[in-house]
């Protein structure tokens, strides 16, 4: 059974408030710097890191708690919390839009009795909960340190499980056959990618080969590219999108993935040159970062989720419309989360009608999506719209300065 995303929530995050965002199958984001594009992403990166019991460390890593809170003005009964939490539906022709499960995980300063250091995250909360009907079913509800959970007979047990306080149950599932609601979701958020700073420099892993092992998806760090694109082409036997969104972003160029031995890797043959291949290790940033978001985007088998964060950096603005073509394609297959301060990129998608693009906003130093309501839903279908009527009236009126000029 596959999981879609139908909803995300976040709260006291750096500038994220309270935000809950209804999810589609493609969700662009736009908006100027430093209003909280990057904070959304982040927030949903960080949901991955609680399943794989990574999320106090990585919280650490990133400043710390107290820099990850939200800055802003709280209640003095309120204590200093991240709350952050997903709903997932099972893939049923996407008809209902409703959750059907949800988890959902809270962080915070340990107590000063606690076996902690004195800064570190602490989890304070966290739950899975299911709903048949019109009733809700907990199926996960840890407070501290007291773990219940639902068994395949549907009774509730207490848990007794060795967890520190730093420590999902998520992250900490060793029995999959007793909770498989719980392992499913944990795999599902497992199998999540996100691609942002994909390393171009000299050393980066993907100027490197590979080893020649089938490979269905780009690991985030884009290491295992070469090995994607053999599999595309050498198992899958299919590499028409590929070799249409190469020759589309680089006309008359071709990619060249020889067959693999131990090791897998790639090149490229440009119109000026034919002859000559050029390595991994030769190609500009800009070649290397678009072939490894081709990559990303059309694997043999795509992630349940990916988020792209500004994909357009150190692309060239010829780039975006193959690159919205790339997005657009994905969108098929898989669900996408995109920031980017690209307008091009924005408006190719729009006009494809395949996703929503929404304005983040800051006021007051708190992150807001143009027309969100504090509930999760937007306003109406003129709010949704906005940015697509903005864009075509842009391309009219560009198309009447180019009639203008032909007349002239």
């Amino acid at each position: 059974m596959k999981l879609l995303v139908r909803e995300f929530e976040a709260r006291g995050f750096r500038s994220l408030k309270a935000i809950t965002y209804p999810m589609s199958d493609l969700d662009v984001f736009v908006g100027s710097n430093g209003v909280g594009k990057t904070n959304l992403y982040r927030a949903l990166e960080l949901l991955r890191s609680a399943a794989s019991n990574s999320l106090a460390s990585d919280l650490a890593r990133d400043g710390g708690l107290a820099s990850a809170l939200f800055a802003g003005p709280r209640r003095r009964t309120q204590s200093p919390r991240i709350r952050l939490a997903v709903g997932f539906s099972p893939d049923r022709g996407r008809g209902d839009a409703r959750p059907l499960y949800r988890y959902e995980v809270e962080v915070g300063f340990p107590a000063p009795t606690a076996g902690a250091f004195e800064t570190e995250p602490e989890i304070k909360l966290e739950a899975v909960s299911y709903r048949g009907g019109t009733k809700t079913y907990r199926l996960l509800d840890r407070r501290g340190p007291s773990v219940m959970v639902r068994g395949a007979d549907g009774r509730p047990v207490q848990v007794d499980i060795d967890l520190l306080g730093s420590e999902t149950v998520l992250g900490r599932l060793e029995d999959p056959s007793r909770y498989p609601e719980l392992d499913l979701m944990r795999r599902t958020l497992l199998e999540w990618r996100f691609y942002h700073g994909l390393r171009s420099d000299a050393a980066s892993p993907i100027r490197q080969p590979c080893a020649a092992v089938a490979t269905p998806s780009l690991a985030s760090d884009g290491s295992d590219l070469a090995a994607v694109f053999a599999t595309l082409i050498h198992i899958r036997g299919d590499a028409a999108e590929l070799s249409a969104v190469v020759d589309a972003a680089f006309p008359g160029a071709k990619l060249v993935v020889p067959k693999p031995g131990r090791n897998a890797s790639f090149g490229m043959t440009f119109a000026e040159f034919p002859h000559r291949v050029f390595e991994a290790s030769e190609l500009s940033d800009g070649t290397l970062r678009f072939l490894a978001l081709a990559g990303a985007l059309l694997g043999y088998r795509l992630a349940p989720f990916i988020a792209l964060n500004e994909p357009e950096a150190s692309l060239h603005p010829d780039l975006m419309a193959p690159l919205a073509r790339l997005v657009v394609q994905a969108a098929k297959r898989t669900q996408l989360w995109l920031v980017t301060h690209s307008a091009p990129l924005a408006q190719a998608i729009v006009k494809s009608g395949a996703g929503e693009v929404r304005t983040v906003y800051k006021h007051e130093g708190v992150t807001g999506i143009e027309g969100l309501k504090a509930w999760g839903a937007f306003r109406d279908a003129e709010d949704r719209n906005a940015y697509a009527e903005n864009a075509h009236a842009e391309d009219a009126q560009a198309e009447d300065a180019e009639a203008e000029e032909v007349e002239a």
